[in-house]
């Protein structure tokens, strides 16, 4: 598995303390990995698609803004 780093600013760092118990970098992971099947959604859905670029990022980037609002990130 590979490692990458993660940058949060101080006092959310400070507030993740407070939670010692939970695993931060699995809530992390599994973020990344649901973002990346949305875009590989997104992806083969633009792939068989008459939209445009432009069309398929203004999707992409409705899904995103509702999927942040759902993780509440």
């Amino acid at each position: 598995m590979t490692n990458i780093t993660l940058s949060v600013p101080e006092e959310l760092h400070k507030k993740m303390k407070m939670f010692s118990d939970i695993r931060w970098s699995e809530i992390a992971r599994r973020a990344i990995e649901e973002r990346v099947k949305d875009l590989d959604v997104i992806e083969k859905i633009a792939s068989k698609s008459k939209l445009t670029k432009e069309d398929a990022e203004e999707i992409a980037n409705k899904i995103k803004k509702g999927i942040t609002k759902r993780h509440n990130l």
